[in-house]
């Protein structure tokens, strides 16, 4: 077993790694009966979700760091999770505005700059789109469809993993690895754009709701998740991490991502926790906002 393979140290760092878990979940049970009691029922469900998202990958992390044969299916969970939680802080962007219809409302005269990352920030010259309700509806499938189509791909690759044919590093193109990763990252990119395009339209306006925080920590967690984990699985495959008997490389680059990816999101859980418990003043009607901003232009 894994336990009798470790020496002094390595039992500590897994003590302790197991702990700050724990503590990450106790911590979030904490804010979920805050958030419970104090937030709206029509924010409730939708902030919860976004503030499980680090322990949930805290928590699968540190199972697959015990169980190292659990690792596929761990980080598949904790894919699939976050992907839901994409859809969720779009979700929540518009319900801070006050709903669609006053975030329409708001907006009315106004335009989505799509030239934003992740997939479009070098497109400067892209036009700006009108703020309808058609254009809404086109950001909330853009996250939707990541939500429904990345579990579906998931059971897709459980499937052929089970059947021998799902090597998550053979990367060769007779493989169905490849293809899979590549139209998961395409629908991937897709999602965040979404995000992206409404956090640039809403930032100022929610600015006293500390959105700028919150989207900063949505961020670090699709970097560290995602990105960073991919990098250390790349090196790992590239033997750039060298095997440490009775480790191999791929194996041990998994041993650092899940080390890395619970120490990160046990500080994102305190963290958000300080930034989604704080009180916010309610958003001005869109009305009295206009007459603020036509009295301002008016005065000399």
């Amino acid at each position: 077993s894994l336990s009798t393979g470790l020496d002094l140290p390595g039992r500590f760092l897994f003590a302790t790694l197991t702990l700050m878990t724990l503590i990450a979940i106790l911590v979030f049970v904490e804010e979920a009966v805050y958030i419970y009691r104090k937030i709206p029922s029509s924010k409730r469900s939708i902030i919860i979700w976004i503030n499980a998202a680090a322990p949930v990958i805290s928590t699968t992390s540190c199972i697959g760091m015990w169980v190292p044969r659990s690792t596929m299916f761990t980080d598949f969970t904790a894919g699939i999770f976050f992907s839901i939680v994409i859809h969720k802080f779009l979700m929540m962007m518009i319900k801070e505005c006050g709903g669609q219809k006053v975030l329409l409302r708001r907006f009315e005269n106004g335009r989505f700059a799509i030239s934003t990352g992740p997939c479009c920030c070098c497109c400067l010259c892209l036009p700006r789109v009108p703020i309808t309700r058609q254009t809404l509806f086109w950001l909330k499938f853009g996250t939707f469809q990541f939500a429904v189509l990345r579990p579906v791909l998931v059971f897709l690759s459980v499937v052929l993993w089970t059947n021998g044919n799902y090597v998550l590093y053979n990367l060769s193109p007779k493989g169905p690895a490849i293809w899979i990763n590549c139209f998961m990252g395409a629908l991937t990119l897709f999602a965040l754009w979404a995000v992206g395009i409404m956090f640039r339209q809403v930032r100022i306006v929610l600015k006293c709701k500390n959105i700028i925080p919150k989207f900063a920590l949505y961020q670090f967690i699709v970097i560290l998740n995602h990105l960073q984990t991919t990098i250390i699985n790349i090196f790992a495959t590239q033997k750039i991490i060298p095997c440490a008997p009775p480790l191999s490389s791929t194996a041990r680059g998994s041993y650092i991502a899940q080390q890395l990816l619970i120490m990160e999101m046990f500080l994102i859980t305190v963290i958000s926790r300080v930034v989604y418990r704080r009180k916010y003043h309610d958003l001005e009607p869109p009305e009295r906002a206009c007459e603020e901003a036509v009295d301002k232009q008016q005065t000399p």
